[in-house]
C-alpha cells in the first residue's frame, strides 16, 4: 500500500502524514537516482500505540518497532499487522519512552517518530537524546508534541478564565496537578529541545490548526476542504503557532 491511502489523509493526521511522505519520497528518488531497489527503511516509533502510523508504514514496505508502555495497546498493535498481513515487519517492545535507549542499538534507525511522547515523560531531553542517537547520519525524526497557546486559548473560550491565566504563567504550559498533560510547547522551545540533542530542525508545522475548531457535521460534510486548508495554513504563523499540536521534522547532521 503506497502511503495515499484515504484513511491517512484526515484532517487531524494530514499535516504529518504529508511529512512522512517526503521523507519516504526523498528515500525512493535516491535509489532511484543510483539506480538501485529501495531498501526498505528501519523506523522507530516511540509511544506507537496501537499501530495507528506503524501498520500503515509496514503495509509501505518498511521494517518498525514500536516500543509503547501499554501492554494493550501492544496486543491491539500485534492483532492489527496481522490482519494487515505485515506482522513480520512490525515488532512491538514493551517499554517506557524515557528507557527508549535501551531497546535500540545507536545509528541504527532511518526514522524516528515520536509522537505526544515528550508532553508527559520525566526526561524530555532524555528521550530527545535517545532519538538522536538511534539515528543513522542522515536519518529523521517526526516530532509531535502539545501546543502551549491552544490550550490556553481552549480553556479561555470554554470559560476556564482561572486555568487558562494558570497555564500560561505556567513554565511548562501546564495547570498544576490537575493536568494530564506534563508540559506543552512553543515552537522555539520544541526546536531548542531538538537542538540541543544535535538535530537539525527541517520543518515545523501546526497540526489541527482548523479541525479542532469545527462542528463535528462541518468537518464530516467538507473533509476535503478542511484537509486542504490544514495543510495550507500549516506552516504559516500565526495559524500553525495556535495549533493543538506542533510537527517538528528534524534530522541527524
Amino acid at each position: 500500500m503506497e502511503l495515499t491511502h484515504p484513511r491517512l489523509s484526515g484532517p487531524r493526521t494530514a499535516v504529518v502524514w504529508a511529512a512522512l511522505r517526503r521523507e519516504l519520497d526523498r528515500h525512493s528518488g535516491s535509489a532511484a537516482d543510483e539506480g538501485t531497489a529501495q531498501e526498505p527503511l528501519s523506523i522507530l516509533d516511540a509511544g506507537g500505540g496501537t499501530g495507528g502510523f506503524a501498520v500503515p508504514l509496514a503495509e509501505a514496505g518498511h521494517r518498525v518497532t514500536v516500543v509503547d508502555a501499554s501492554p494493550d495497546a501492544l496486543a491491539a498493535l500485534t492483532r492489527r499487522a496481522a490482519e494487515a498481513g505485515v506482522a513480520d515487519r512490525v515488532r512491538a517492545l514493551q517499554g517506557d519512552a524515557d528507557a527508549l535507549a535501551g531497546f535500540v542499538e545507536p545509528a541504527s534507525v532511518d526514522l524516528v517518530l515520536c509522537h505526544s511522547v515528550l508532553d508527559v515523560v520525566d526526561d524530555p531531553a532524555g528521550v530527545v537524546a535517545a532519538v538522536a542517537a538511534a539515528l543513522r547520519p542522515g536519518g529523521a525524526a517526526s516530532i509531535l508534541v502539545a501546543g502551549k497557546a491552544a490550550a490556553v486559548l481552549h480553556r479561555a473560550i470554554t470559560g476556564q478564565l482561572a486555568a487558562a491565566a494558570e497555564l500560561l504563567a505556567h513554565p511548562e504550559g501546564r495547570v498544576a496537578e490537575r493536568d494530564t498533560v506534563r508540559r506543552r510547547y512553543d515552537a522555539d522551545s520544541a526546536a531548542a529541545l531538538l537542538r540541543a540533542a544535535g538535530l537539525d530542525v527541517v520543518e515545523i508545522h501546526g497540526v489541527r490548526v482548523i479541525a479542532d475548531l469545527l462542528p463535528a457535521a462541518v468537518a464530516d460534510a467538507h473533509a476535503h476542504a478542511v484537509v486542504e486548508l490544514e495543510l495550507a495554513a500549516a506552516a504559516h504563523p500565526p495559524y500553525r503557532d495556535i495549533a493543538a499540536q506542533l510537527h517538528l521534522f528534524a534530522r541527524r547532521p
